[in-house]
């Protein structure tokens, strides 16, 4: 009688496992898309929207030099990127992502709303220079509106950039095998949603800014990120929400302090001696666990267990003991440090698309009819066209193509694929040299040097190529690269590894602000590669001709960084074997061994 109520017990245990689990199971998937990809595609709508033709505002509105202007947004676009590190930390350490995005949200409206009314109201701009010639400048008290209210869109961009592609994974099984199951890429699709939203900001809200009115250009997207805040909330009781196991930086500074005051200490030959506490790590480790490498062994010492560490088996000291899976947290951290970095060097000679290019692109013949003219912040859309027209090509053609030769269920890895951008877009930057070239003989062969409002007769498609160029480039490296910090980083470090793409982004702005302003100042006075108002006169080629050399040498380093990169091993775990683990935590709670469920286990070595 006694087994039997023991075997009773246990099943109704393991009924109220599986109970719990078809609940979690209920959530999550693809029903809970429209939501989150509505609040998403609503927030790059307003965000393309916006910063899509700052360059105009600031230089025509704003009155400000071309230089001034080009920092004033590069400056920004770093600052908004650097602030995702902050909302990673509180979304991964005690908020949680869903919350994050929702207090992210409404502080980017209020920034929104601020330059919104910054645009209707006359005292808030200076007068109107039509002919760019002796204009005055926006006032003090009128930029510090401006910076005030990129200040808060840079803040609510801290909670979304890191949360919201990560919150619409945690709605999908991304172990390896399931993602090798499915016939589609969910990276791919995200962003392609997102392309269609930056089309018609590109459209749409560009068009209205340059023929209508600035206020109505601006308040568009406002309204729109407003409806998208809504919009996720509705979703709320669909969505599975991961919650938060604690500050990712706090754990990776205690393996680092642990390892330091135990420098002298001498780590065993066997791997399996280091310290392993499963139930310690079961929040950060729900679906799987880092397996034990053989890179970076001096912070193995961290995980080497002293006699004073012995005394009380079952609550360590972090800060003097740390397991393998916080080991290996800050290894592969470090391992995809050389990888980012190659990404920012990408960003800065991409940075030009949003200011350089547009300002070419008014200068030229921008007429498809007597009466309808492209605005020149419009011609990004040949590259969300390209994008968008190239992500099915490369989900339904190239990777079956692809997969016939390299045996991966994929195609080619994300390192791989990565580095096919870093080539494309070398060839975008050397096209963007050849366009500057051929605008400025056309300008010089109809006078027209000295006359910067003036519109040149050479027809703005030839900046075509460079822009279907930065679009297949972004196909490759945009998507490989988010595939890649999610695929590599530790799970419980999601959110930060996404802000890890936006400080790229924001490390790449300030270079770029950095290289122009160089530029600016030491290429001379009467010949200057970047004047502040006429650009005809400049010598934008050489600039571009500069960024196309750097971009070579950083190409051939990426190589070498993913030729020498070891992916990280980890092993992905069953629902059988987390009810198997469990139960030996229950009789073996903090011991080094690991309980041998071999058989049970998907060895998800990339």
């Amino acid at each position: 009688m006694e087994k039997l109520d023991k075997f009773q017990k246990m099943g109704n245990h393991e009924n109220g496992d599986n109970q719990e689990e078809g609940r979690k199971r209920k959530l999550g998937g693809v029903r809970t898309m429209p939501f989150i990809l509505a609040n998403e595609m609503c927030d790059r709508f307003a965000g393309a929207g916006f910063h899509a033709n700052m360059i105009t505002y600031l230089t025509q509105i704003l009155n400000l030099p071309l230089v001034k202007a080009s920092n004033t947004i590069t400056t920004f676009g770093g600052t908004s990127n650097f602030t995702p590190l902050l909302g990673a930390f509180i979304a991964d350490s005690f908020a949680g992502r869903f919350l994050t995005i929702i207090v992210g949200s409404i502080i980017y409206i209020m920034g929104m709303a601020t330059l919104t009314v910054s645009a209707v109201l006359p005292q808030l701009r200076p007068p109107p220079c039509p002919a760019q010639v002796d204009c005055k400048e926006a006032s003090g008290q009128q930029l510090w509106i401006l910076y005030i209210s990129l200040l808060l869109m840079s803040l609510g961009a801290g909670g979304l950039r890191p949360c919201v592609v990560m919150f619409a994974a945690d709605q999908f099984e991304m172990s390896k095998s399931k993602v090798e199951s499915r016939s589609w890429n969910f990276f791919n699709w995200y962003y392609f949603c997102m392309g269609v939203a930056s089309f018609l900001a590109l459209t749409v809200v560009v068009y209205i800014q340059d023929n209508i009115s600035w206020g109505w250009g601006l308040g568009i997207p406002t309204i729109a990120m407003a409806f998208s805040v809504v919009a996720f909330i509705l979703g709320s009781s669909l969505y599975r929400k991961i919650k938060p196991a604690g500050s990712p930086f706090v754990r990776l500074t205690q393996v680092i302090v642990a390892a330091v005051r135990k420098r002298k200490e001498i780590a065993p030959d066997n791997p399996n001696a280091l310290y392993e506490n499963r139930d310690l790590d079961a929040g950060i480790s729900t679906t799987g666990r880092l397996l034990y490498s053989n890179q970076f062994k001096w912070f193995d010492r961290a995980a080497v267990v002293s006699e004073s560490d012995t005394k009380v088996p079952n609550q360590p000291n972090l800060w003097r003991l740390a397991t393998v899976q916080r080991v290996e947290e800050l290894k592969s951290i470090i391992r995809m440090m050389p990888v980012w970095s190659a990404y920012i060097l990408l960003v800065a000679a991409h940075s030009h698309q949003v200011s350089f290019t547009i300002q070419q692109a008014r200068t030229m013949n921008r007429r498809l009819s007597p009466s309808f003219q492209i605005p020149p912040a419009s011609m990004s859309i040949f590259s969300s066209l390209t994008f968008l027209i190239g992500i099915p090509l490369y989900e339904h053609l190239f990777v079956p193509f692809s997969r016939k030769f390299t045996k991966n269920p994929v195609g080619i890895t994300y390192l791989q694929r990565m580095g096919i951008g870093f080539g494309i877009n070398i060839f975008a930057t050397a096209a963007s040299a050849l366009v500057e070239i051929r605008r400025k003989q056309a300008a010089l062969d109809n006078n027209l040097l000295d006359k910067p409002a003036a519109i040149i007769p050479i027809s703005v498609f030839w900046l075509l190529p460079q822009y279907c160029l930065h679009g297949l480039a972004e196909i490759f490296y945009a998507v490989g690269h988010t595939e890649f910090l999610y695929d590599q980083s530790p799970e419980s470090m999601r959110s930060t590894a996404s802000a890890l793409n936006w400080l790229g982004i924001g490390f790449g702005n300030y270079f770029s602000t950095l290289l122009v302003a160089l530029v600016h100042k030491y290429s001379g006075p009467s010949a200057n590669w970047l004047p502040d108002r006429n650009l005809n006169r400049g010598r934008l080629e050489n600039y571009y001709w500069l960024v196309t050399g750097i971009q070579v040498v950083n190409s051939i380093y990426y190589v070498l960084c993913a030729w020498f990169y070891k992916y990280k091993p980890i092993e992905e775990i069953t629902d059988h074997i987390k009810r198997t683990d469990e139960q030996d935590l229950e009789s073996d709670n903090g011991r080094k061994a690991i309980p041998n469920v071999d058989k049970e286990v998907e060895l998800a070595r990339n």
